[in-house]
């Protein structure tokens, strides 16, 4: 003879399963809500470390540095470690081969926004390695949090020790974009 079911453990287990379904759903709306969210404070940090540089710039004599920001297809963050790059023609002595004004100085730029976690020992290397393979003068992080404007951190070229962090606050921003 099969066993009958208590009717309160029945109503017990759909209450408990309704629970969880409640509980998934606003778990998956507060990941909707993060998510949007970092994308704002990921597109306003770009926007603000833009304001503060050329702030900064913005009455340097000629040659002038141009900003180039990296979007992806909806305005956001696009793939890669480099999320901006400031680049002016070198006016220096120039490379056998070359005229002056030929070349370019560029520094990249790596932006977080938010809460967002500083970069990882692997994006500080890969920084490196592109920083090597275009020749730049510097690599920047910008910081900026809602609030507060942004900040700045210069990438030593070589790694130092293991206890020491690579990023060193930047004093005067005029000082890396001289």
């Amino acid at each position: 003879m099969p066993r009958m079911k208590n009717p309160r453990s029945v109503s017990a287990g759909k209450k408990a399963a309704e629970t969880r379904r409640k509980n998934e759903a606003a778990k998956h709306r507060e990941y909707v809500r993060r998510f949007k969210e970092a994308g704002r404070s990921g597109k306003w940090a770009v926007t603000m470390a833009k304001v503060r540089i050329r702030q900064t710039v913005g009455k340097a004599p000629w040659p002038r540095w141009h900003l180039l920001t990296f979007t992806g297809p909806e305005g956001g963050e696009a793939r890669g470690v480099v999320d901006m790059m400031a680049i002016r023609k070198d006016h220096g002595k120039p490379f056998p081969g070359t005229k002056r004004g030929d070349t370019f100085q560029i520094i990249l730029i790596q932006v977080k926004g938010g809460s967002a976690a500083r970069p990882t020992d692997d994006d500080r290397d890969r920084l490196r390695k592109v920083a090597q393979r275009h020749d730049a003068c510097g690599i920047l992080l910008a910081t900026w949090k809602k609030g507060k404007s942004a900040n700045f951190f210069f990438l030593a070229p070589k790694a130092t020790s293991a206890k020491k962090d690579d990023w060193q606050e930047v004093s005067d921003l005029a000082d890396v974009f001289a």
